[in-house]
């Protein structure tokens, strides 16, 4: 993927645009496009029948502004399949939208020597790194006395949003050297944040105040130089970005509504959850999207499509209620059918590369199961017969909800196999259990599931010779707040 021109955002140096952080591009519609359903007639349209409508209404909570930049949310480790937090373009037939990709640690970048600026904004963030909280509570602080129109964009509860925003920005600060990583990482922001309501005038407010942070809580290090450095860095992330989200613009609305019409509770705190999108909806085999509930508008949560693209145009989800959970209780607990969800763009690279022919083993704990379960399937209606090999790992028999399912796949499919792997005695048996058969040199493979799980799952991997490029999982980073 081709980096963006440094030049085509001003670094407020240049003396020919309107001040820092101040966008070029703005959002346009072709002449020759239809105009996007106004957002009441495309709830309209989705409400079940027998719902009340407009007027003597439960409101579907789905408010038409959320947050400005914020990172990506928490993906939960298996129905909510986390993203990649550095893309890599899938090799698979691609949807519409385009997809991102892999974390960094999956694809190093080519040692290179640091460029100035980078040199200046790594050495800014070894000085923030240890008084994080103070300038993340700062930032905000500045941010809403500033331009307290934007704090209407955010969720009530700040506790669950808190330090999404500034982790992203420097999440992208951190890698201004690596532009393939970058870019594919700050275009999925872009095209991601269409649902919060994101605009491009919000970008010079947010920089303003990450400026007056940084510079702070950074005082031993920060000048002119320093300053001038940041300047420039975020001006070309907000600019890949508000670029991104223009082009998407063009092609695919900022959000789908979607209607719960099934709600299969398969163990007391997990769920499969069924919905139509209002839309259709492309994305493919091993993807996840964000989904925002009625009951706790403007707060998505990252969950991993349970299936291949179907011909009905349904999407399932596998749900974990999680201690604490505002989402993923809600979705397990209260959602029923009939209930309007609201979705993002689908996002990730967890995919089956359909020009080899490379085995898949494939590594799914708890409702990490449910993009292996999608992958299983896509392979399937390829009509290709490549191994794969299949670990559930689970903490108990109870927790292995899926295993009629898979093992019904099993047996439809002589090239599946599919192994329970039951932590008996608080012992993490999966590495164990990987190492066992093989060898795995051969094969592409996919790790899903909580923390802990991709963790030892990729060290298991690695040790058995597994090239880490052809090992494919979500971002650790962002499981950590998972399921909430």
């Amino acid at each position: 993927m081709d980096a963006p021109a440094t030049t085509s955002a001003d670094n407020g140096t240049s003396g020919g645009g309107s001040g820092w952080f101040t966008p070029h591009t703005q959002p346009t519609t072709s002449q020759g496009s239809e105009p996007e359903p106004t957002e009441g007639n495309r709830l309209a349209a989705m409400r079940p029948v027998g719902r009340p409508g407009p007027g003597g209404e439960a409101n579907p909570g789905a408010q038409q502004d959320t947050a400005p930049p914020a990172a990506p949310e928490a993906a939960p480790a298996a129905p909510e399949a986390i993203a990649p937090e550095i893309p890599l373009q899938p090799t698979a037939p691609t949807p519409p939208r385009p997809t991102e990709a892999r974390v960094p640690g999956q694809r190093s970048a080519p040692a290179r020597q640091a460029s100035p600026d980078a040199v200046l904004v790594r050495r800014t963030m070894a000085e923030v790194g240890p008084v994080a909280d103070k300038v993340t509570s700062y930032f905000y602080a500045l941010l809403f006395v500033r331009h307290p129109d934007l704090r209407s964009l955010f969720p009530a509860a700040m506790d669950t949003q808190r330090d999404r925003l500034l982790k992203a920005l420097l999440t992208a600060a951190e890698h201004i050297d690596n532009t393939e990583v970058l870019v594919a990482y700050l275009q999925n922001l872009g095209r991601g944040h269409r649902k919060y309501g994101t605009r491009p005038e919000h970008y010079p407010a947010v920089g303003e105040c990450l400026i007056g942070a940084l510079s702070k809580y950074a005082s031993a290090v920060w000048d002119a130089e320093t300053e001038a450095a940041w300047v420039r860095t975020y001006t070309t992330i907000s600019q890949v970005m508000i670029d991104a989200a223009a082009a998407d613009e063009l092609r695919a609305p900022a959000w789908w509504y979607a209607e719960v019409v099934a709600h299969d509770l398969r163990t007391p705190d997990v769920a499969v959850v069924t919905v139509r999108p209002d839309q259709p909806y492309p994305f493919l085999a091993g993807q996840y999207t964000s989904l925002e509930t009625p009951w706790w508008p403007r707060i998505w949560r990252h969950y991993s499509f349970a299936s291949a693209p179907r011909s009905d145009g349904l999407l399932s989800f596998h749900v974990k209620a999680v201690p604490a959970g505002w989402v993923s209780n809600a979705l397990v607990h209260r959602a029923r059918p009939g209930d309007i969800l609201r979705l993002g763009p689908p996002a990730g690279s967890m995919t089956v590369d359909h020009t080899t022919d490379s085995g898949l083993l494939c590594l799914g704990g708890g409702t990490g199961i449910a993009p292996i379960k999608a992958l299983v399937e896509d392979v399937a209606e390829h009509g290709e017969r490549r191994p794969v090999e299949v670990f559930y790992g689970a903490r108990s028999d109870h927790d292995l909800y899926d295993i009629d399912t898979m093992l019904r796949l099993q047996q439809s499919h002589p090239w599946l196999e599919v192994r329970p792997v039951v932590d008996r005695h608080g012992m993490l048996q999966l590495p164990d259990a990987i190492r066992e058969f093989g060898p795995w040199h051969e094969y592409d493979a996919y790790v899903s599931g909580p923390p802990g799980m991709i963790r030892t799952g990729v060290d298991a991997l690695r040790d058995i010779g597994v090239p880490s490029d052809r090992i494919r999982h979500d971002a650790l980073e962002e499981l950590v707040t998972a399921g909430s």
